[in-house]
Order: structure tokens, then sequence, then C-alpha cells
């Protein structure tokens, strides 16, 4: 037996980190912040332990809180106080998140992202204007004790792309007057990072960088998140405008478009499930890649450590030093704080 290559002489103590070749840092990780207009104190979210909805009067504290454990950027999500068809708060001067960019722009130094979609604006929780006939389905739906068995299925139980770009290019346009440092749309439509660039160009925006949900999946791992943001679809699903879990070679095409549109970044959405998504993103784009760590990854991570199962302080930041390995430049995750607190003190240490 030839025992002369053993790599276990680059595994002691001394020399372990000099060879490390993945490295996990703070300024890697953004944290989502959800403000609620229609709250006046802190609501925990029983789903996303940790996490909290805060009211606007609080989001500068919140946000101040964040950037204490060196966490440097901030996703804004918000909840606004009414709903209707259209969303028509995602755009209001006055609306949720408006209001909050302009208290964290005066009174912190935090970088801020924009998500951009509809989904928590919408009466009927989809990421868009309904096409005809999916309006037609869900107004059955209120009239009646539930939607016919199979109805759900149907394929025109969607949302009508390009009325819906209209509607972006005012969100994206409110949010950057506001102060948004970086705008991230997230409804996957078709033309959404074109929209939004000859927008911003158009106005003076030119600066206002678009970090592009590029790849995002039809996910089973977003019902923490829907819970917490008031964002669930009301009928149907959203398979007709994410991507299919089965496909591979489609993210790539769509990473492709979204950066021929003017994306200044990409990111892929959910990222443990989606590693080689991550990896094959990372490899065809010269742009810095993003991937979300995703609410029912949190949650999962916190049913098993709460049960014994496992160490969450040590699987939290396993999981993120993956995503990174992958090919990650950034990492929105719930576990931004308590993962960023404890590189914090291994570096003191």
């Amino acid at each position: 037996m030839d025992i002369t290559k053993r790599p276990r002489r680059l595994r002691s103590d001394g020399v372990r980190p000099l060879v490390s070749e993945t490295a996990l840092s703070p300024s890697d990780l953004i944290a989502p912040v959800f403000v609620d207009a229609t709250a006046d104190e802190r609501v925990p979210i029983e789903s996303m332990p940790g996490h909290e909805r805060v009211p606007v009067e609080g989001i500068a504290e919140r946000v101040r809180e964040v950037r204490e454990t060196g966490v440097e950027a901030v996703m804004l999500f918000g909840i606004p106080e009414e709903k209707d068809e259209r969303g028509t708060r995602a755009w209001a001067d006055n609306g949720v998140v408006q209001r909050a960019l302009r208290r964290i722009s005066e009174e912190t130094d935090a970088y801020v992202i924009t998500d951009l979609c509809f989904c928590e604006y919408t009466s009927h929780g989809h990421c868009g204007i309904l096409t005809s006939e999916a309006r037609e389905g869900w107004e059955e739906l209120r009239s009646s004790d539930g939607i016919e068995e199979g109805a759900e299925e149907d394929p025109h139980m969607t949302v009508d792309n390009d009325a819906t770009l209209e509607l972006i290019e005012r969100t994206a346009l409110s949010q950057a007057e506001a102060g948004a440092d970086m705008i991230a749309p997230s409804g996957m439509m078709d033309g959404m990072v074109a929209t939004i660039r000859d927008t911003l160009d158009r106005e003076g925006f030119t600066e206002v960088p678009i970090m592009s949900y590029a790849v995002k999946y039809e996910s089973a791992f977003y019902g923490p998140f829907r819970d917490a943001a008031d964002g669930a679809p009301s009928f149907g699903d959203r398979r007709h405008y994410q991507m299919d879990p089965a496909n591979r070679r489609e993210a790539i095409r769509e990473a492709r478009l979204d950066a021929e549109q003017g994306a200044d970044a990409l990111m892929v959405k959910p990222a443990l499930p989606y590693l080689d998504i991550v990896r094959d993103v990372r490899e065809t784009t010269d742009l810095p890649v993003a991937a979300y760590n995703v609410s029912g990854e949190y949650a999962m991570l916190h049913a098993a450590a709460g049960k014994g199962w496992l160490d969450l302080e040590a699987v939290a930041a396993e999981s993120l030093l993956s995503i990174k390995r992958a090919g990650a430049d950034l990492i929105l995750t719930y576990f931004a704080e308590s993962v960023a607190e404890t590189l914090s003190a291994d570096h003191r240490t």
C-alpha cells in the first residue's frame, strides 16, 4: 500500500486555517427584515424563530441591530396596511417600504436592498396582474364556498406578464426615489430587468444596481416566508411563472437573459436544494452571484435543533459555508445575524 500521499498532513490545527479554501464573512451576508404597516409593536413570526414583523416607526432600530452584528446590508420586505387586486400600495409614495426606506436612510448608514414583488400587496396573493381568465376564476372562488375541484390546475390561472411590467416600472421608480440602494425584482416576469433598467436610467437613477431573482424555483421551501409576509396565493400556485424544480438548463437561460438586460447581480432561490444551480450560474457569468437561503431551510434547521437532533449554530454556519463554496458571492439568509456574531467572536478569539 502506498502511504506516501497523506492528505491528513494538512489537517492539523496549525496548518488547517492556512489551506482552508473557502471563507465566510459577515460582509457576505444580507439580512432580511420585515416592516409591517399594520403593526404598532414587534410581532414574532411563529414559523421563523428569532424574526419579527417590525412597525415602520421601529425599522431604523431593527436595522441598527443588524448592523451591530457586522452585517452591512439588509433586504426590505413590506406588509401593507391594505391590499387590492393590482397591489397599488407597492408603488405608493406613502407605502410601507417607501416610508421605511426614508427612515432607514435618515437614521442609519445601512445598505438597503428592496424586494420588488406584488404577492404581499395583491388581494389574491399572486405576483402581478391576473389574466382575465384567472380573474374570473378568482371572482368565482370569492363568491362561492370554494373553487371547483381541478380549477386550480387550469392553465389560464396565471399572471399577465406584460401588464405586470408596467407595475414593476412604477414600483422600481418609487423605491429608488425613496432611497433604495439596490432593487431586487423577484416576480420572475420576463423582461422585468430591462423594464427596471430602462426606467431607472431614464429617471436619473443610473447608479442604482439591480439584483435580479434570475433563477427562482416554484419551491415548497417558501412556506414560512408566506406566513411572515402574508403573501400566500389565495388560489392556484405559481408554477406558470416560477421555474420547474426539475429544470437545470433553463436556469442558465434565465441568468443569461437577465445579465443581457442589465442585471448587476444574479440571485438563485432557494439555495441549499439548488447548489448545483448556484455553481452553474457561477460558471456562466462574471457577475456577482447571490443565493437565497430561504425560510424553509431556516425553519427546518430550527425545528431539528429544537428536538435536540442538531447543533443549530454549527449547522447554520456549515449550511452557509456550503452555499459560499458552491459559488455564491452573497447570501441572503435569516441566519445572517447569528452567524455573523459567531464569525466575529471566532475572529476575536
